[in-house]
């Protein structure tokens, strides 16, 4: 088994209770554990007292980023499933899987003692399931492995990796990683540059989100300057997917449309047609709703889904019914509420997607353009990664286009790295 330089010290020197490899994406540091260091631990406390446990943030994520991994190296029958109960077989050994997003998720290692776990993506975790944890690891011979991807400087898993914890600590960086593919981290590179996802997920730095989110976009827009995102006009466009998408308005907020047509097999998203319409009752809004869809379907003669800000559902009713009164009764099938995933990944999807210059939009989409080009971090709240949401930018825009691409976001990802 050939390892890099940061692997071989991991295996020399990852001999403490807590065990953490952080930094860049696709840097290897998770490899190496499934491998060697997940089976050679489980092993190493067979018949001992003490559970094993796999944290991640779900328990999805721990069979997609774990599990199933160690599967295709070991087969089904060192490496099984979760069950009913939250355990899987490992090696022999009878072990926990569980979500650590919420401490409600991880009941079942209260009052227990832990001889090994294994953390996925800890940095995402609920610090209290991680509190919660520090006291279950009470054994001579427990032990803690944990991979993460780092966020701001003032987050409480870069504070305990500054303490005097009996702890060892690795920071990878993409260039770390000598077995990838050079095209793969050139495109990984091109994607977040000029982001704070570049610092994190490209050096592997805690770094604090601040200013201008989207930088190149917004320079890119400005007078005199080559706009590489406006799609040229004298180029074909036809769309393969078309997608609407709906942001309802409420308090400071207004509603928003946005149009977006997805390239063929994924390979691009153009910003179609958008307007943040001001109707002063439902009825109206549906009609102006059901008006912009059809100026979209007169263009580009398909409408795929509307996915709706899916916290009104009795505006989504709405819709639909008169989706159904109007010249287009077939939209009223293709109204659907918005996956709303978190804002973050919302964000790191854009600018993936600007970054390997595959989103483009046309000038009828001005009230996205603008949105995009005057988004900001938040910076009201130290320790947290916000995008400002007080009424001074248009988020609502913003919503309804992220609405269009969210349902396709490890498509896209993966893509941009292919």
């Amino acid at each position: 088994m050939l390892l890099s330089q940061k692997q071989t010290e991991f295996v020399q020197c990852a001999n403490h209770r807590w065990n953490f490899k952080g930094g860049a994406t696709r840097s290897g540091k998770t490899y190496l554990d499934f491998k060697w260091i997940i089976p050679t631990r489980i092993r190493e406390r067979i018949g001992k007292n003490g559970l094993v446990v796999l944290l991640g943030v779900t328990k999805s994520t721990i069979e997609r980023n774990v599990l199933e991994p160690m599967r295709k190296i070991y087969g089904s029958a060192l490496v099984g499933e979760i069950n009913s109960q939250n355990k899987v077989r490992l090696f022999g050994e009878m072990c926990y899987a569980l979500g650590a997003e919420k401490v409600s998720q991880v009941s079942k290692i209260r009052g227990t003692s832990i001889k090994y776990c294994y953390g996925d993506e800890v940095a995402d975790w609920s610090e209290e399931v991680f509190t919660l944890l520090k006291s279950r690891l009470d054994q001579e011979y427990s032990c803690f492995d944990g991979t993460f991807n780092p966020k701001y400087p003032t987050h409480w898993l870069k504070k305990f990796l500054d303490s005097d914890a009996d702890l060892f600590s690795q920071t990878y960086s993409i260039d770390d990683n000598p077995f990838i593919s050079k095209t793969v981290v050139d495109e990984l590179k091109k994607e977040y540059a000029g982001t704070v996802f570049y610092e994190r997920y490209i050096l592997g730095l805690w770094v604090a989100a601040e200013g201008i989110i989207y930088k190149d976009f917004s320079s890119s827009i400005s007078a005199g300057a080559s706009n590489k995102y406006l799609w040229p006009a004298d180029k074909e466009l036809i769309p393969w997917r078309v997608h609407i998408g709906v942001d309802f308005g409420g308090n400071k907020s207004k509603h928003a449309f946005v149009a977006a047509g997805v390239l063929p097999g994924y390979k691009g998203v153009v910003i179609l047609q958008s307007q943040r319409p001001e109707p002063d009752t439902p009825e109206r809004l549906n009609k102006e709703l059901i008006e912009f869809c059809g100026s979209v379907f007169a263009r580009w003669h398909h409408i795929d889904s509307i996915y709706c800000d899916n916290e009104s559902t009795v505006l989504m009713r709405g819709i639909r019914v008169h989706a159904r009164q109007s010249k287009y009764p077939w939209l009223a099938d293709r109204v659907h509420g918005a996956l709303k995933i978190k804002i973050l990944d919302r964000i790191e999807l854009t600018s993936s997607l600007m970054g390997s210059g595959r989103l483009w939009y046309l000038p009828e989409a001005e009230t996205v353009r603008d949105a995009l080009a005057s988004a900001l971090w938040s910076g009201k709240h130290p320790g947290k990664d916000e995008r400002l949401d007080d009424g001074t930018t248009d988020i609502d825009s913003l919503d309804a286009f992220e609405y269009t691409i969210e349902r396709d976001y490890k498509r896209y990802l993966h893509l941009g790295v292919s």
